[in-house]
């Protein structure tokens, strides 16, 4: 089963999201063409999207290596970037079966009414087997505690992804009936509900509300975000001591991402639309009216402009915090192309203010340096023996470095899991389900309320 289903995510997003949209589409009664097209165009966007983030990849690297050299940057937690944290997530038993599991856990919760949400973004059911595969190296490869962390994130994002619908399909035009359980982005939640709350007690800040198209008024042509990616572009290469026309192709790059991202997450759009539309019609007439949420990846949303400047200011920014924030050893460089995936949650919430959601973004990634920090030896020892199993370059720690990444090494619930389990063990692990029974009860009553005053509002028009 670990050799059939590595070889299945081996496939990558591009290739196993048109074949899961198109069986899909065909079950719920889609015509085969239709049904094919809109896989091809989720495929399409993936393959897209892959190609720009690694334009950040590809050409930042090395300036970013030269920086942390000038300025004699010695942070030893070297930045993997998510193909490790994947790598090791679907690399070792607990990832074997993550996806039968998920779903089969979905299923249930499903008729239980503890969820609303239909998983379908199977790509990155990685997130869940990486908290769960860290969690078994803690354990000495103990396959029952790290299903157990792997499980317990899956409910909590899917009762979170509930949580949030309707703030989201309120905030974002065209995705009725869409949830996003996807844990680094729900994670980032209760930053976003504290952090503005607070924000909002402030005398003056709370009347400060400047959004994407507010910069673009105040600042003309220096608001655009592909202006600003010109600009940080250029601003990075300079502190690297590049030459000039590298400087001025990094700002050209940079910009060009800015650009581009918006451009492919409409490909996203196109292709889940009639899908999630069928589905809605399907759900009316077989479960009268009764709602029930396609949970989709939060790339549909990362061209969002506020996502857009709030990563571009946040780039240097996480830079400058990871070099000078006590405790921290992990320096982000692969990293940082994940930036754009800190925001889809915390806009509905911050209304697309882009002074709010820079600073819940700006805490949520000094908090999260702390995290991948103390998580860095267990990530290590995951990370060098799915190496010495497999042979996965993305996996090979460089000699004299400890492993560590942003992506969901840094997220508030697998951090949450990975501490409680390893530091309070049985103690911790029955924290975890109580709060966990707690959210599932609390969704449940939710959905229940939901559905009587759904049923007496369609009596009252009958």
């Amino acid at each position: 089963m670990e050799n059939v289903f590595s070889y299945i995510i081996s496939l990558g997003a591009s290739v196993m999201m048109p074949i899961i949209f198109t069986i899909i589409g065909l079950s719920i009664g889609m015509k085969f063409g239709k049904a094919l097209l809109s896989g091809l165009y989720v495929g399409v966007g993936f393959v897209g999207l892959g190609i720009v983030t690694a334009l950040l990849t590809t050409n930042f690297s090395d300036p970013l290596t030269l920086i942390s050299q000038i300025y004699h940057l010695q942070l030893n937690v070297f930045d993997m970037g998510w193909p490790a944290a994947a790598s090791v997530a679907y690399n070792t038993a607990v990832g074997a079966l993550i996806i039968p599991i998920c779903l089969g856990i979905n299923f249930l919760m499903l008729i239980t009414k503890t969820t609303r949400t239909v998983n379908i973004d199977l790509w990155n059911y990685w997130h869940f087997a990486f908290i769960g595969a860290v969690v078994y190296f803690v354990f000495d490869q103990n396959l029952a505690w790290g299903y157990f962390g792997a499980i317990i994130c899956y409910i909590v994002t899917l009762v979170m992804a509930d949580l949030t619908a309707h703030k989201f399909q309120g905030y974002y035009e065209g995705l009725d009936g869409i949830s996003v359980p996807q844990p680094f982005c729900q994670s980032l939640v209760p930053f976003t509900l504290c952090i503005d709350w607070v924000l909002e007690k402030i005398p003056g800040f709370n009347k400060l509300d400047i959004d994407a198209e507010g910069l673009k008024k105040k600042f003309g042509v220096l608001g655009e975000p592909l202006v600003l990616g010109v600009i940080v572009g250029s601003l990075i290469g300079f502190v690297a001591h590049l030459e000039v026309k590298k400087i001025l192709f990094l700002g050209v790059t940079m910009g060009a991402v800015m650009e581009l991202i918006p451009r492919i997450t409409r490909l996203f759009i196109e292709g889940l639309m009639p899908i999630s539309d069928k589905t809605k019609e399907i759900v009316s007439k077989k479960f009268n009216g009764k709602k029930v949420f396609i949970g989709m990846s939060p790339a549909l949303v990362i061209g969002h402009p506020t996502a857009l400047v709030c990563t571009l200011l946040l780039i240097p920014t996480y830079l400058v915090i990871a070099v000078l924030l006590p405790g921290n050893q992990f320096l982000p460089l692969a990293s940082l192309a994940g930036l754009f995936y800190l925001f889809p949650m915390m806009l509905p919430y911050t209304k697309g203010n882009v002074v709010r959601t820079y600073i819940i973004g700006f805490v949520a990634l000094l908090v999260g340096l702390w995290f991948v920090t103390d998580m860095a030896p267990d990530f290590t020892q995951a990370a060098a023996a799915v190496y010495a199993a497999t042979g996965d370059q993305a996996a090979h720690v460089p000699e004299g470095f400890e492993a560590g990444s942003m992506d969901f090494a840094s997220s508030l619930f697998g951090y949450i899991i990975y501490a409680a389990t390893k530091y309070a063990q049985y103690v911790g692990a029955g924290i975890l389900v109580i709060i966990t029974l707690a959210m599932m009860i609390w969704n449940r009553r939710l959905i229940i309320r939901d559905e009587k005053a759904s049923a007496n509002i369609k009596g009252l028009q009958e």
